[in-house]
Parts: structure tokens; sequence; C-alpha cells
């Protein structure tokens, strides 16, 4: 078990540290952050790409990042440990490494699934391991396969830790919660399940085994007002306020709900174009809505699993010759984004994606520029691959 948390001492000497453009780092709930991190949810379930999504961590660390992401689900929970044993290794490196309180480490529950190292088939798993171990019940599971059941959220943040080999995740996000249950649940019923299991976050702050919770999303929060999948970040984060009684529930005396997660570029655009939230009687985009709750967010999907990377499909600017940078460089500078999430799994890869860390964001009047020039000459195809209810929201991409 690799103890500790990221911590605001440790974060800073990292980016201090960093071999990185010192403007690439900015505090988040009083952490310094890097406005790149790493995912890992593409690939197969097997030891070679652990080995690659190892590497892919190591040179991003390297390279001067300090947010890593992962899930459960993903790969079937092998990505999980791919991301262990390298913060491990990196750990133990006296020289090169990074310790374990300098990195910012994210992980999901919500989705059920099963284990690509153990025997037997999907729901041949969910029966020995959930069903018949009284996990989940009858009617907990969605035709999503997702569960939010406090009991359930609870078994999955126990086994992501055993899982990483950390005694503390920096961050637990709850993981598609509006569009895993949308059509199964009624709205108030979901309403009561969310409240419960930001209660069961809230208590697992108290106990030390998170540091904070979000929610990862796909639709919900870019969602129009009245759509089914819709959310209000606003009334999330009051009842974040009131499951955590008043107390605060963690060292800083706020509540846990400190970050969302959403998918974010030049083709999934809602986040920053529409107003689709409601704070304080004004209707506002996503991304402000969460700056002004006080909500970090991190980008899912920055590179649309690297669908943007074909020839002619993003516009070139501020002669940034790859569009892997271009497309980072975007979604890292827009006002509200921690980080944008790069999903990579070779250090190649990382190596590619990275460069961008030797420059700075781009700064606000150069980024609505861009934005302005964007928005009256679109890219093409903009309409066909990118607009909200596209594409398949199953994951984030990350």
């Amino acid at each position: 078990m690799l103890a500790g948390r990221a911590t605001p001492e440790a974060t800073a000497a990292f980016a201090d540290a960093s071999p990185a453009d010192a403007r690439n780092y900015a505090s988040a709930r009083g952490l310094t952050l890097s406005n790149v991190g790493i995912g890992t949810y593409l690939g197969e379930a097997d030891g070679p790409t652990d080995l690659a999504v190892e590497a892919a961590v190591r040179a991003s660390v390297a390279a001067g990042v300090n947010v890593v992401d992962t899930a459960i689900n993903y790969r079937a929970q092998r990505a999980e440990r791919s991301v262990g044993r390298a913060l491990a290794a990196m750990a133990a490196e006296e020289v090169g490494g990074a310790p374990r309180e300098a990195v910012f480490v994210s992980t999901k529950n919500g989705y059920v699934t099963h284990d690509a190292e153990l025997p037997g088939g999907f729901w041949d798993q969910v029966r020995d391991h959930y069903t018949g171990a009284g996990t989940v019940g009858e009617g907990d599971i969605s035709s999503g396969y997702h569960c939010m059941t406090p009991r359930f959220l609870e078994d999955q943040l126990d086994r992501s830790l055993a899982n990483t080999g950390l005694e503390c995740i920096d961050l637990l996000y709850l993981h598609n919660a509006v569009e895993g249950q949308h059509r199964d649940m009624e709205r108030g019923a979901f309403m009561d399940a969310l409240a419960s299991a930001f209660e069961m976050y809230e208590r697992k702050r108290r106990q030390g085994r998170i540091s904070f919770y979000g929610m990862a999303t796909w639709e919900c929060f870019r969602a129009e007002p009245g759509a089914a999948q819709h959310l209000s970040m606003a009334e999330a984060d009051a009842m974040a306020a009131e499951a955590a009684g008043g107390r605060g529930g963690g060292r800083d005396g706020r509540h846990g709900l400190a970050f969302v997660q959403m998918p974010f570029n030049m083709h999934y655009d809602e986040a920053l174009l529409r107003r689709s939230q409601d704070v304080g009687g004004e209707r506002v985009c996503a991304l402000e809505a969460a700056r002004r709750l006080g909500i970090g967010v991190f980008a899912s999907a920055p590179l649309m699993q690297g669908r943007l990377l074909a020839p002619g499909v993003l516009p070139e600017f501020l002669g940034i010759g790859s569009p892997a940078a271009r497309s980072i460089q975007f979604v890292r500078s827009a006002p509200g984004v921690a980080a944008a999430l790069v999903g990579q799994k070779s250090a190649a890869h990382a190596a590619e994606n990275l460069r961008v860390m030797e420059m700075p964001p781009l700064g606000a009047g150069e980024f609505e520029r861009l934005v302005g020039e964007l928005v009256s000459s679109p890219p093409p195809n903009r309409g066909a691959s990118g607009r909200q209810g596209a594409g398949q929201p199953a994951e984030d991409g990350a």
C-alpha cells in the first residue's frame, strides 16, 4: 500500500522542479496541478497494454504532468493496476521519480465491471462477486450496466484502492450517473440516489479514503435544461453541501464535490458555447457555471479518441504544426478548464502529445480571438461529428 495523498507542498515542489513551462500549472483546491493530464481509457485488457500504459504514465510525469486519470471499468480493472504500478515505481526511485504526494490521482466508479484477470465471464463474476455477496440487489443495475447504490459504490472504492495500491484516492468520480440511469430511474428517485452517493463520499472523505469527489459526465452538464439527461450543477453543489452536514467533510472545511469531468474539444464545444446551466438566476455555459461554483473542470476527449488528428479536420492556428498539440492547446486554454486529459498508451505518444508542456497556454485575449474565428468558420464536418447527441457517449475517452 502506497501511503499518502497529493499535498500542496509536494505538488508545488513538483511544479518548481518540472521541465515544463511554469505557466502550465495552477492552483486547484490548494494543489498545484498541471493543465495537461494523462487518461488511461483505451486499450486491450492484456499484458502488453499494461506495460504501455505504465510507460506512458511515467513518461507523462517526467514531462511535467502530475494529473493521472483512470477508472475501475477501464480495461476491466487493469488500467487502475497499471497506474498503481507506475506510481509505486516512481515513488521508489531516488532520482527521476516522483513521490506519491506530488501526483494527483483520480478514478471513477458506477459502471458494473468484471475483472479481466479473474476467470469467468461478465455475468458469472457479477453473480459471484456482487449479487451472491449481497452487494447488488434486484433492480440495482440499470439497463446501461450502471449501479449507484452506496453499498456498491463503497465496494468499488475498496477495489480501486486495492487495484492502485493507494491508501487514499485524490479524486473519486461518480461515473456517468445521469447517462447510466436516466432511462430506468424516475427523476426524483435519481436525485435521492445521488444525495445518498454524496453522503457516502463525504463519509469516505472523513475516513481519509478519498480527498475529493466529483461527477465524470458525458451529456448532463452540456444538455439543454429540460432534456432527459440534463443536470443542474448548482443543484448538485447544494446537494453536496447538505451531504457534508455543514461540517465541510474535509480538512479544508468545504464539501468534497470539487471537480467535474466533461468532454470538450473543438467539435464537442457545448461546455463553452451552450448556455446550459443556471447559476444565481443567470443562464451560463457549463465552464462558467463551474467557475462560479468553485468547481474545477477536467476536460475529457480533447483529441476525440484520435478523430481530430486526421489531416484537414482541425484548422491551423498560431503556427502549431501538430494537430494533437493544437487540440490540447485549445482545450487547456479555455477559461475554467483545470486540465485536458489526454489518452495515450506509449512513451512515444506521450512525447508527441506533451510538447505543449514546453509552451504556455493561450492568454485570455488570444483564446477569445481564436474562438471568434472558429465560430465564424467552424471546423469541417463539425455538425456531423461533434454536436451533442452524435457519436457514442459510452465513456469519457480520456
